[in-house]
């Protein structure tokens, strides 16, 4: 199966092709170039596997949460090749996609999404297949959910933004491990590829027109105030 995937709901543009058993990459700090970047890239990577888009059988994305423009560009790049290669698409969150990348069963992800607030999920790995014991939100991290078993890894940027107050909340959880938080893992195109190929191999990847973005923030747009705080979505 010959698979695209690609995500830019964090600063880093991440894409992943996947071509028989061969996996090309292409991973980097774009921050708000990402938009600029992505489809040049994603030819690039095509072009050094010597395929065109229309060999592909389908294009993963990170659908998010995440970076409010970032969900965005990968919904709407996905999209948008999509339909015009008639291709089908699967959008995977990105939350899962960190637990993925973590290489850990019981991992606790947080991401950074700026104004004070995190994206959190708590989620453990059964049979192959990630479930959400805490569902995916945004929240302050001072009411992060509380789990009651033990032996989590933490990961993602939210640990490093806010790691004094989530170690307060889950440190009698996590492992015993030297490295039982995971502060730079991000939602590499690689896990989403991972997590998607099942999706498409069952037949349950959807129509390119419902590429879609995870949004679970009702705010899309700062104050004039806000701004000059320098704060971002």
């Amino acid at each position: 199966m010959n698979l695209l995937a690609l995500d830019t709901s964090t600063e880093y543009l991440s894409l992943a092709l996947k071509l028989g058993d061969n996996i090309f990459t292409h991973y980097q700090a774009a921050g708000s170039a990402s938009s600029q970047l992505v489809l040049p890239q994603i030819q690039i990577l095509l072009d050094s596997a010597n395929i065109k888009l229309g060999d592909l059988d389908g294009i993963a994305f990170g659908a998010g949460p995440g970076a409010f423009t970032g969900v965005r560009i990968a919904s709407g790049v996905a999209q948008g090749l999509g339909y015009g290669a008639n291709l089908p698409v699967v959008g995977i969150n990105t939350l899962t996609a960190v637990a993925e990348e973590s290489g850990q069963d019981k991992v606790v992800v947080c991401l950074d999404a700026r104004m004070g607030e995190i994206y959190h999920a708590a989620l453990i790995k059964e049979n192959g297949v990630w479930l959400e014991i805490s569902e995916t939100k945004v929240c302050k991290p001072q009411v992060s959910p509380v789990l009651e078993s033990k032996d989590w890894v933490g990961a993602g940027g939210g640990w490093a933004a806010y790691k004094e107050v989530l170690m307060q909340i889950y440190s009698n959880h996590l492992s015993q491990s030297v490295n039982n938080v995971l502060p730079d893992i991000t939602p590499t195109a690689e896990a989403i590829l991972r997590l998607a190929q099942p999706v498409f191999e069952a037949g349950q990847a959807k129509p390119a027109m419902h590429a879609m973005p995870i949004y679970i923030r009702n705010r899309v747009a700062l104050t004039t105030l806000e701004r000059e705080q320098g704060l971002r979505l």
